[in-house]
Formats: C-alpha cells, structure tokens, sequence
C-alpha cells in the first residue's frame, strides 16, 4: 500500500518541493520517518496517529515508512503533519491518491485532528502555485495563501474531517479571500516635534534617497521622536514590495490573520539583542531583526550600547540588501534591503545638554564613540548632531508642514529615482542609496564646480571610495528634491555637510 503527496521546505524565503511517500508493508507495528527530519518533523508520528484516531482511523499494525524527499534536504518544522497524514491515509485507502496528487499540504495538527496555523504559508503557495499544483493550508493561513494567484486552488480547512468530506464530495470548502491589514491613520506626524529644522531637512533626504542616517544629541533633543516619525514620509509599497515583506513576515510568524502587509516594517530591537536575533540564525534558522525590516526601517537606539560584533556583522547586509546564513549541510539567505536609522548620545553620560556637562571632558565622549567602528560608520550616508531644545522652541506652535507636504516631495523624488533606473535597465533598484559606483558615474556626475569640490573635499578629510560614492548618492537625492538632473555645486557642499566628520576626528583621537 503506498500513498504520496507534495509539500514544501524553507531554506530561506525559498519554498522548495518535497514529496512525501508512505508504503504500509508487511512486519510488526513501526513508524519510520526517514529523509533528515528534525525533531519537530519527528515528533510528528503522535500527532498524526492521534489525529486519526480521533477521525475512527487506527493505523494499521503493519510497518509504515514516510519518506521525505529529496532525501539530502534537511526538514525542519511542524508543517509536514497534514502532508504525512494525507499521504497515510491514502496508503491506508481513505482517500484516493490522484485526488490529492493535485495538490501540496503544509499544516500543524492538533491531537482531536484541528489542522493548526504554521509560518511560511505564503511563500509555500507561491512555491506551489510554480509547481502547478493547488495548496491544502490550515484555515487560519487560508487568506495569506490566496495571494499566491487567483486561478490558484487553494484549501483552508480547519479539521482533518472537512476536509475529508470535502473530498468525498460532501461539503464543499470555499475558496479563501484574500485580505489585506488594516491599520489606523499614521497617529505620528513631523508637525509634532518643535525646532530641529536641520533634522528634519536630513530626515526628508534620507526617506527620499533611503539613505542611511546617523542621529547624535544629548538625551531628549528628539532623536527618538525623528526616527519613529520617518515611516510616516515614505511612500507607501507597492504590490511587488508588499509580497516581499510579508513573505518574510510569514517565515517569522508575524502575518496576523493572513493579512499582507501595506505599510514600511519599522523594526526597532533593544540594545541588549544579539547577533543573531539582528541578523538571523540560531540553531534553527530564522528572519533576523534586518530581515523583518526589510524594505523598511530598523531604528538602532543608543547605538554604542549594542555589542561592537552585532554591528559590524551588519556591514555586508547593509551593502548588498542579503544576510547569508552558513551551516555545515545548507546556506540559507534571506533579503534585507533595510534602511538604517540609529541614534546616540555625544558620550556615555549624554553630555553636552545646557547645564549638564561631561564631568570626565572629551575623553568620556572619545571612548563612548570608539564602541563603533570605522568601517560601520563609512556606510552611513548622512550624519548629523541634533542639538537640545530651547524653551523658546518648545513654545512655539506646531510646525505649519507635517507628514503629509514631506510624503509629497519624498514620493516625487522616488518617482524620479524609478524613472531614472528603468530608463537605463536597471533591475532591482529603485533608490539612490542602493546605486553602484558604475551607475553612479552615469547619473550622479557633477558639473564642474561641485567636481572640483568634491575632489578637493575627499582629499582633506580622506575620504574613502566608498565614502566618495555615498556623497554622490546625497547629493543626487538632494538634486532629485529640487526636482531637476543636474547636480549642482551646493548640491556637493551640503551633501559634504552630512558627513559627520566631527565625529570622525573625535572617534580617531
């Protein structure tokens, strides 16, 4: 007696095909799953066997085997249950083997047979629907499933017997629905914050070019208040993009109610995270904190606080929009195309806040910003100092322009940044701050003037290749804003400005 059915394995946002094959032979009562299944996929035998029972079907007293294939492939998660159960039962005759041969299965099962939501269920009917073959789901995942295509079969049944008798003709499941999340108005607005023109200004610039931006203040300046503020001003996803962020939602777990996501992620972790909780991994591999940022915000406050090896373990991600997890048997990749906002104070004890000074004078704040190292600090593209708020400041009335005007220009300047790419065929980049030093050369040369600057700029304060490139990229943003091609000597002078070398020269002191 032999039954088989489809189902899928995640290395990374990648849903790869399994096939799940039983044979029912002759010999004393054994239950093998064979094909590198970990504990979870082990552990399966009971909750498969009980689900059953609970159906009036006792496995027969014969030696089963379940083989997951390919064999070489490690299997890892509960989500095998519902496909083993299936393909059992067909061995055992239950159900007819060309019936669920059109399909793949992915589901948790609970011991009185209630099919259980599992993570990844996006990405597997995506993986599914390239297969050809429909996607049996539980019904909590039923509506995350429907993205992958309308003409999709797609089976969300909340118990083993549903879907049985769905099968047999005698209830028929209804296609789910796909549904989008919905979320109140953005409650927090740039008209919020009293004074700091100059940050919003680079705010403005960083949403508009998804550059990097480093924020240093003493305690309560806003700098907190800024970052949470820069979802607010960025354009909204488009549908490639909702795809790509709520496929990496749903391997983590977080897509509540199978409802994509439509706004920008902003992923804001504690300072005490670890490497891997930033980055992903663990024994068990999983989306890291820049991954569920991804093509979104990860907000880094009080930056120096976060351990020197979790930062700069973000310095290939944040160049190539990828972190790559390594193990001896599999490499795992997920996307992270993140932009980075982070916040710290001049030094250990805040410092320079009127009335507060540094007790312990430059040596404090030299040793507080030595935490960070020199190639982390080269991939950001603006850096600016936000100074404390004055009284005055604070009693002046709300700002005429808030989130909506910024969104306006940020959106236009994006707009621009597209056209400009698919112009040239360029694929994948859609924003200044992910443009290569050969695109660069094509879109970002300054006239004459601004050149001269920028030559005489790098020389003084040694810039780096890399550093070159990221004032190029501001100071297209910046002429992007303005609304015109050409790249203007001021555009180079205010792009320099953004540098941050005061913090440089005090961290190389």
């Amino acid at each position: 007696m032999y039954g088989q059915i489809s189902t899928l394995a995640f290395v990374g946002i990648e849903a790869r095909p399994v096939d799940v094959q039983v044979r029912i032979s002759g010999g004393q009562f054994h239950f093998a799953i064979v094909g590198l299944p970990d504990k979870a996929v082990a552990e399966s035998r009971e909750r498969v066997r009980n689900a059953l029972h609970a159906m009036g079907l006792g496995l027969p007293s014969k030696h089963i085997t379940v083989n997951l294939s390919p064999a070489d492939l490690p299997k890892e998660g509960s989500h095998f249950d519902l496909a083993i159960a299936l393909a059992l039962m067909a061995a055992m005759g239950a159900l007819s083997t060309d019936t669920i041969a059109e399909y793949a299965a992915v589901g948790e099962l609970a011991l009185d047979g209630a099919i259980r939501s599992v993570p990844g269920v996006l990405p597997a009917a995506i993986g599914a629907n390239m297969l050809g073959k429909g996607l049996i789901c539980p019904a909590a995942n039923g509506s995350e499933a429907a993205w992958a295509g309308e003409d999709m079969r797609v089976l969300a049944p909340p118990h083993l017997l549903a879907l049985m008798n769905h099968f047999k003709g005698l209830q028929t499941l209804p296609r789910p629905v796909p549904n989008l999340e919905r979320r109140n108005p953005q409650a927090l607005d740039l008209r919020d914050i009293k004074g700091q023109e100059a940050a919003k200004r680079a705010l403005e610039i960083a949403a508009a070019g998804g550059h990097n931006l480093l924020m240093v203040g003493p305690p309560g300046s806003g700098k907190t208040m800024l970052a949470q503020r820069l979802p607010s001003i960025l354009p909204p996803l488009t549908t490639e993009e909702m795809l790509g962020v709520s496929m990496v939602q749903s391997l983590a777990g977080e897509l509540i109610g199978g409802r994509l996501a439509t706004e920008r992620p902003f992923r804001s972790p504690h300072h005490s995270a670890s490497m891997a909780a930033l980055v992903g991994g663990g024994s068990k591999p999983r989306p890291g904190e820049i991954s569920l940022a991804h093509l979104g915000v990860l907000f880094l406050d009080e930056l120096p606080e976060f351990a020197p090896n979790a930062l700069d373990a973000l310095r290939q991600p944040l160049e190539s929009g990828e972190t790559v997890i390594a193990r001896a048997n599999h490499r795992i990749a997920y996307p992270c195309r993140f932009q980075l906002i982070a916040a710290m104070n001049p030094c250990k004890c805040g410092g320079s806040a009127p009335g507060s000074a540094c007790k312990r004078g430059p040596r404090c704040a030299t040793d507080y910003q030595a935490r960070l190292s020199g190639p982390f600090l080269d991939r950001i593209d603006l850096n600016i100092e936000v100074p404390a708020v004055s009284a005055a400041d604070l009693s002046l009335p709300s700002a005429h322009e808030g989130s909506a005007e910024v969104r306006a220009r940020v959106t236009a300047a994006r707009q621009r940044q597209d056209a400009r790419f698919k112009a040239l065929g360029v694929q994948g980049i859609r924003v200044n701050a992910h443009a290569s030093g050969l695109i660069l050369e094509q879109i970002a040369t300054p006239e004459a003037d601004g050149m001269a600057l920028l030559r005489s700029a790098a020389e003084t304060l040694g810039l780096s290749a890399r550093g070159f490139h990221r004032v190029l990229r501001v100071a297209r943003t910046l002429a992007d804003l303005d609304g015109i091609e050409t790249i203007a000597r001021f555009h180079i002078a205010e792009a320099l400005s953004y540098r941050g070398e005061s913090l440089r020269q005090r961290q190389a002191a």
